[in-house]
C-alpha cells in the first residue's frame, strides 16, 4: 500500500495498481462476510458491476468463504435489456461471481420486466427483510453512487427506484466497451437509493483507473453534497475507499496534508 488516510469518516487506501487494490479490498470483504456468518449464520451483501469491479470480484471469488450462507442483492440494472445482453448487469454478476462461487441465495433486478414500477415494488418488498452487512460500490465518472445521478436525493424513502440516466453515465458505458454507441445505451435504470446503500453496516468502494481521477478528487475535496453523490460516503462510520495510483493521481495535496498531520 502506498498511502492510507481519512477524509472525514471515510478511510482511503491507495495501492500501486488495480490488482493490489482488488486483493486488498477482497481481503476486507472476506473479513466482513466471515464475521457476519459467524455471528448470525448468514451474510447479506450488495454487489456492484462495471469495469471498476473486475479485479476485486476476481480476487473475492478465490476466497474460501461459506458462500452457501451468503445472500446477495445488486445495486442497479438497465431498464429494457435482457439478461442475455452483453451489458446486462445480471449477466455480468452471474459470470464474474454468482456462478463461480455458488452463492446461496440472490435477488437480481429484472430490468426487462414490462412493468418497471411493479419490479421496483417487488425489490423494495424483498429487501425489507434484510440488513446489509457489506455493500460493494464504485464511483461513476460523474460522481454517481450506483445510478443515483447528480444531484442525488440523500433523503429518499424507498430502497429501489427507477431513474433516468445522465448522459455522462451513458457515455461512460460506451467508453468501457459495453455498448457500441450512445444510442444503444438505455436511458433509464433501476437503482438502489443512496440512503439504502448508506444503511449498510459496512461499505467497500473500489475505484481504479485514471478516468476516475476527477470524480475521486471531487468526492474527497468538495463539500458533501448531492451534486457529488459519492461524497456521502465520507459520513459513513465503516466505509473504505480503495484507489490505485491512477485514480488517486489528483490527490497529491490531500496526501501531503495527511502526511503533515501525522508528523
Amino acid at each position: 500500500m502506498v498511502q492510507e488516510f481519512n477524509v472525514d469518516q471515510l478511510r482511503v487506501c491507495i495501492y500501486k495498481n488495480k490488482y493490489e487494490l482488488g486483493k486488498a479490498a477482497s481481503k476486507l470483504a472476506e473479513k466482513y462476510i466471515s464475521k457476519a456468518i459467524k455471528k448470525r449464520g448468514e451474510a447479506v451483501i450488495i454487489l456492484a458491476t462495471g469495469a471498476s469491479q473486475f479485479e476485486f470480484l476476481d480476487a473475492l471469488a478465490e476466497k474460501q468463504l461459506d458462500w452457501q450462507k451468503v445472500v446477495a442483492f445488486h445495486l442497479d440494472e438497465y431498464v429494457g435489456i435482457s439478461e442475455k445482453h452483453p451489458a446486462s448487469f445480471r449477466r455480468y454478476l452471474r459470470e464474474r461471481i454468482l456462478d463461480r462461487v455458488n452463492v446461496g441465495n440472490y435477488y437480481l433486478i429484472e430490468g426487462d420486466k414490462d412493468n418497471v414500477e411493479a419490479e421496483v415494488r417487488r425489490l423494495n418488498q424483498l429487501f425489507r427483510n434484510y440488513k446489509v452487512d457489506v455493500a460493494f460500490t464504485g464511483i461513476g465518472e460523474n460522481g454517481h453512487l450506483a445510478f443515483n445521478e447528480p444531484p442525488a436525493n440523500f433523503q429518499e424513502k424507498c430502497i429501489f427506484k427507477a431513474v433516468e440516466l445522465d448522459e455522462i453515465s451513458r457515455k461512460q458505458q460506451v467508453g468501457e466497451g459495453w455498448f457500441n454507441s450512445l444510442e444503444g445505451v438505455p436511458q433509464s435504470a433501476i437503482t438502489m437509493t443512496v440512503p439504502a446503500i448508506m444503511d449498510s453496516k459496512a461499505i467497500i468502494c473500489t475505484v481504479p483507473d485514471a478516468r476516475k481521477a476527477v470524480a475521486v478528487k471531487k468526492t474527497l475535496t468538495n463539500n458533501v453534497s448531492p451534486n457529488f453523490p459519492a461524497s456521502i460516503l465520507r459520513t459513513h462510520p465503516e466505509a473504505t475507499l480503495f484507489l490505485d495510483g491512477e485514480s488517486a493521481s489528483m490527490l497529491s495535496e490531500l496526501i501531503n496534508d495527511s502526511v503533515n498531520l501525522r508528523m
